[in-house]
């Protein structure tokens, strides 16, 4: 299945910040068919032969996912085809290993297990809206419900827009936020950045915003392709506003407009940390009890002998944990 990670505009957001070029790999064979795409980037090491490279999955959700499959009971020998073709691609390539974030809710990590190896990573959150005819009732905590309707008697409004032109004021709320969370530098997206999201993935925006007293006091960040919407990027602004629930609104504010275009679920993500007592995670459960998605990582050595070589050069263990271990020396 096709969703907003496996769209090729959205990979180019994160080229420059990752150092790489978006490419593309499609597998065609009479079982069916396989798309997978990634950063490509070359690896600062140098070792006769090279230039030599490495793969990864941006940020957010991919790698390789089937598109068409002829046959269920020959999906495994599909994914074997790919794996042994994917192989001599990136020998061809100078391409040495691949580090992947699999998709969470297209379960795509069990398809490739047998091709990467595959480590489960911690839980993500979302809200079922497919199969609930009140899913913030199914949905929502009482706690969660009760704040909501004491934001919306104090006043506070909300705002949706789709196809959002400027993105000014939201990035302004935005890193306001990540300042004050202290997040790494990483995650502090410069104008560049929101200016080619909205030419790249402007269709697919949607953009919610919390109000009260005329003010915009919170933003979120949200696509919108097929059955579901993710979560993005979100923040509200310094200063005591707490007991007015901004997030709280958003989120009922999305969950609302999500059922009126069919929507079947959001994808809200996980914690900071992996542990199920991440404060994150516990907050994001709030608005979905009975949801959970399992979030895996994969990587794969593609050239064994040229992976232990950089590794030599990098002054680096192998078996450190680390992957691919030569980037962190």
């Amino acid at each position: 299945m096709r969703d907003l990670f496996f769209v090729k505009d959205y990979v180019a957001l994160y080229e420059e910040m990752e150092g790489g070029n978006c490419e593309v790999f499609e597998f065609e064979h009479s079982l069916g068919k396989v798309y997978h795409q990634f950063i490509k980037r070359e690896v600062p090491i140098f070792l006769e032969g090279g230039p030599y490279f490495d793969l990864l999955t941006p940020y957010g959700y991919g790698g390789p996912v089937i598109t068409e499959l002829k046959d269920k009971t020959r999906k495994d020998e599909l994914v074997a085809l790919f794996c042994q073709c994917f192989q001599d691609y990136c020998l061809k390539h100078n391409i040495v290993s691949e580090f992947v974030r699999f998709h969470p809710l297209v379960n795509n990590a069990q398809d490739f297990d047998s091709c990467y190896n595959v480590l489960f990573r911690r839980h993500t959150t979302g809200i079922t809206l497919k199969g609930f005819e009140d899913p913030i009732q199914e949905e929502f905590s009482g706690s969660t419900r009760k704040r909501i309707r004491k934001a919306l008697r104090d006043g506070v409004t909300y705002r949706i827009t789709e196809n959002p032109s400027n993105l000014d004021q939201f990035q302004e709320i935005y890193l306001t936020t990540m300042k004050r969370v202290g997040a790494e530098d990483f995650y502090l997206f410069d104008d560049a950045y929101f200016s080619k999201m909205i030419e790249n993935l402007g269709e697919q925006m949607i953009l919610v915003e919390a109000i009260f007293d005329s003010k915009v006091i919170g933003a979120e960040l949200h696509f919108h392709t097929g059955p579901y919407v993710h979560t993005h990027l979100s923040g509200t602004i310094d200063g005591d506003i707490n007991h007015l629930s901004p997030v709280y609104v958003m989120t009922y504010a999305i969950v609302l407009w999500a059922q009126e275009h069919g929507v079947e679920y959001i994808h809200s993500g996980g914690g900071v940390n992996p542990g199920p007592d991440d404060s994150l995670y516990l907050f994001k459960k709030r608005f979905g009890k009975n949801t959970e998605f399992d979030y895996y990582v994969g990587n794969k050595v593609w050239n064994k002998e040229i992976y232990d070589k950089l590794n030599e050069a990098a002054n680096v263990n192998s078996d450190s944990g680390l992957f691919p271990a030569y980037r962190w020396s």
